[in-house]
């Protein structure tokens, strides 16, 4: 049986798309099972059909904790296995990333633990850096500071502006999603007391995607 992935977005949806590519490409053995959005204008939505689409204006809610609990609400009735944020912008309350705590995944672009939060691009370029990123990591209570999967790399070229960043990256992005899902999906992937396991065993750094979008793994036991 295929895993059931609800993915949360704010925007484009492009990472969404990269992995309505893998599955019908067969790359990835899943079903999206809903594609849920605090922006009910958001593009991503028009990328799958009307009966997976939940939106809902986070603007329009007393608080956080409210909208929190009627998106927790929505996503529960599609029975996921995983929850991937895919550029969702706007940041989970503590009762919500509990409520899918060890199987809520988010896509980040920067090499995490640099870059928390918002301009990553730009930070790493006024930090000098020669290398910058993206991260996929467990989300916990405390903001894109969850355990770290794995991560993809590119050159930060002498001029470069934070949108050339950005659009380097995004193939990037793409791949790592797809690659770090295809892990989950298996039953490869797991959370535990903070840190990740990759087939029962711990991982002491991220993995790296390699220039083929693969992961430098052995076959899970008996693949």
């Amino acid at each position: 049986m295929n895993s059931r992935l609800a993915i949360l977005v704010s925007g484009r949806g492009s990472n969404l798309q990269a992995l309505i590519d893998a599955i019908a490409g067969s790359q990835l053995h899943a079903e999206i099972v809903g594609v849920f959005s605090d922006k009910p204008g958001a593009a991503a939505l028009q990328r799958v059909p009307a009966p997976l689409r939940w939106a809902a204006d986070a603007r329009q809610f007393p608080n956080r904790m409210e909208f929190d609990r009627c998106l927790a609400d929505a996503i529960s009735v599609a029975e996921p296995d995983w929850v991937i944020c895919a550029g969702y912008m706007r940041i989970l309350g503590v009762d919500f990333i509990r409520r899918f705590a060890g199987r809520l995944l988010n896509i980040h672009p920067s090499l995490l633990p640099k870059y928390r939060g918002l301009h990553t691009h730009a930070r790493a370029i006024e930090a000098g850096d020669t290398e910058h990123g993206a991260s996929v990591h467990f989300v916990t209570e405390e903001l894109d500071a969850g355990a770290v999967i794995a991560q993809a790399t590119i050159p930060v070229i002498a001029g470069d502006t934070p949108d050339d960043l950005a659009v380097r990256l995004l193939p990037q992005e793409h791949r790592l999603l797809t690659a770090v899902a295809q892990l989950a999906v298996a039953g490869r992937l797991a959370e535990r007391d903070g840190n990740v396991e990759i087939d029962g065993h711990r991982l002491f750094q991220p993995l790296r995607l390699d220039c083929e979008g693969n992961f430098p793994l052995r076959p899970a036991s008996g693949a």
